[in-house]
Order: C-alpha cells, then structure tokens, then sequence
C-alpha cells in the first residue's frame, strides 16, 4: 500500500444521502486519483450477488445465507478492486463496507455481533477504512427520503428496523471514535460535504513519511 493511499467508507441508513455525497466528494477530491465503488457489488461476482441479495423476490434469505452472501462479495471487492487500488495510491471510497453488515444482520437481524466482526477480519484479510463517515439520521427522514423510490429488499423492512440499524451504527460509533465520525445527514448537503472534508482533509494534509 502507497503512503498516499487512503480508505474512506461512507456508512448510514437507507436515504441518508451517501450516493449524493459520494458525488460532492468526487467534486471536491478532483486534483486526487479516486476510486468509487459500492457494496455488495463492485466486480463481477459481487454484482451478481448484489442481484440475489436486493432481489424483493428472495423472501427466502435466511439472515445467516444473507449475511454470507455480504461477505462472500465484499471479500471479492477487496481482492479485486480495494487493494489493487489502494497500492495504487488511490483514495478508495467505499459505499457501504464491513459497518454495513454489523448493522445490518447484527443489530438489525440480531446475528451474533462478535461472530460478524470475525467473519469482517476473515474476509477482509483485515483491512478496515483510515476513515468512516456515519451519515445519521431518523429512519422516518430516510423514509421520507426515499418515498419516489422503488425500495430493495432490504429498504421495504420498514422503520422499527431501520432505527435498530441506526443504533447499530451508533454504537459502532462510540466503539470507535476515531475511526467512526457521526455527521448530521439531515442537514444540506453542501454543510455535509463541508463536514465530511473537515474529517478528509487533515488525512490528506498528513506527512506520508
């Protein structure tokens, strides 16, 4: 891994505004080499999980085959894509990544948390994000939010699962405050970006030696 390289994930309910500022941030990092991918997809395997996961019509996906299926294809974005790019020297940003699975199957399907955190080392070979922006907001906003949209599996599971989700990644959070930085997505999004590059900056600011 290059001394410039740089691992960020982008975390948050569904409708908290990570595709929008993934967007601001390829603006603001543009005189930097970024690589943006999303989870589950990202290769070629990964996207066909991604297709069975999201799927509304596999009602049938037991938490623990879901929660497999997460890592199965993340650990094949990291082989594929993460590391070749990060020893590239690249800014990775990542939507969605192992936070995502601990909220998600763990506080939101109840699966046992330190097994997920296991499984996130073995699949990942351990590689875990220089920086994660946790986009919170209240499950009713990211409703709200994503009203006009044709919701996924997951997003039609409705509110009482989403807030467990939230909480989820609120703890995460408070497990890792250096790493984990909560910014208020219900703000706009301008404010958002200018919150997110309050955290990238210093990062990129720091001596590679």
């Amino acid at each position: 891994m290059k001394n410039n390289s740089l691992f960020i994930s982008l975390e948050g309910i569904d409708g908290c505004g990570k595709s929008s500022l993934i967007e601001k941030l390829i603006t603001r990092l543009a005189q930097h080499s970024v690589l943006c991918i999303r989870e589950p997809g990202g290769t070629v395997i990964s996207e066909k999980i991604r297709d069975m996961l999201l799927d509304i019509k596999n009602k049938g996906i037991i938490p623990r085959t879901e929660a497999l299926l997460y890592m199965a294809a993340r650990s094949q974005l990291v082989e594929e894509i993460i590391n070749p790019g990060l020893a590239a020297g690249k800014i990775v940003l990542a939507d969605r990544y192992i936070d995502s699975t601990v909220a998600y199957q763990g506080y939101g399907r109840g699966l046992e948390i330190n097994l997920l955190k296991t499984l996130n080392q073995f699949c990942t070979g351990g590689l875990k994000p220089h920086l994660t922006l946790l986009l919170d907001i209240t499950p009713e906003e990211g409703e709200r939010r994503r009203r006009t949209d044709i919701p996924d599996r997951l997003e039609k599971e409705g509110i009482t699962f989403q807030e467990k989700v939230r909480e989820g990644y609120l703890q995460l959070a408070r497990e890792e405050p250096d790493r984990i930085k909560i910014i208020d997505a219900a703000k706009e999004i301008e404010a958002v970006a200018d919150e997110a590059m309050h955290y990238i900056q210093p990062l990129l600011d720091k001596d590679p030696s």
